[in-house]
């Protein structure tokens, strides 16, 4: 079953076309890789999937709701369901890791303090993230940065989760912590998108994938597939990202 369909998407900065008649779908419980070089507009496709970016045509459908006309109060129950794991965190700064965590349970819930605390903790164990609840995120080093930003996302159990460059600027040893929590929300059911432009990464943790060049998906298929296609252009992909 189709969760995530997106046809014949196009999206332009002023004169500058990103994206032209980009089309693909993310069936339940999968996780689809977008692979790129740098500066294709990855980021843009996934952002565009939230109402973060708007698209100039085409369509975007998210459980079979056709979102692409969505005003800001329809974006946010979206987003209740859509998660989003910002490149960086996008944490905020003057709330320590604890309140980062209970932000979204404040606002989007009616829980009481206590099944606050016993979410957030219970997480932040899942994340191998105890002792941090009081640090700020300045105090944090990058890999925990994003191990939060990856916990405050999927706090609300969203359906899909938004994955944008998750591994980007880890050391390998975080890189890994980073593939294993992508791989245990898949084992428990979320359905995922993620935007990068590390190969072993997506190879690691992905069912298909979809090779962007050009303002278009020049490739997708099965990861045996990907490995195998002989086509000069992922190729030439490949090549450019070792």
């Amino acid at each position: 079953m189709e969760i995530i369909k997106v046809s014949h998407f196009y999206k332009s900065f002023a004169e500058k076309t990103v994206h032209e008649d980009v089309n693909f779908s993310v069936n339940n419980g999968e996780c689809l890789g977008l692979l790129g070089g740098s500066g294709v507009g990855k980021s843009v496709i996934l952002r565009s999937l939230i109402g973060l970016e708007r698209a100039n045509s085409g369509s975007i459908r998210i459980d079979d709701e056709e979102i692409t006309s969505f005003n800001e109060n329809e974006f946010t129950k979206i987003r209740k369901k859509v998660a989003y794991v910002f490149q960086h965190g996008a944490l905020f700064d003057s709330m320590s890791v604890f309140d980062n965590l209970a932000y979204p349970l404040i606002e989007h819930t009616s829980l009481s303090s206590d099944e606050i605390r016993e979410r957030v903790t219970t997480l932040l164990s899942d994340f191998n993230l105890e002792g941090s609840e009081d640090l700020l995120p300045a105090e944090l080093s990058g890999g925990m940065q994003k191990r939060v930003g990856l916990a405050r996302a999927i706090i609300l159990n969203p359906k899909v989760v938004l994955y944008d460059e998750p591994t980007a600027g880890l050391d390998p040893a975080n890189t890994i912590i980073i593939q294993e929590l992508i791989l245990k929300l898949k084992k428990s059911g979320s359905t995922a998108v993620l935007v990068t432009h590390d190969i072993d990464t997506a190879l690691n943790v992905c069912d298909r994938i979809c090779l962007l060049r050009g303002g278009k998906i020049i490739n997708i298929g099965s990861l045996q597939q990907f490995k195998s296609d002989k086509n000069k252009l992922v190729e030439l992909f490949l090549k450019e990202e070792k």
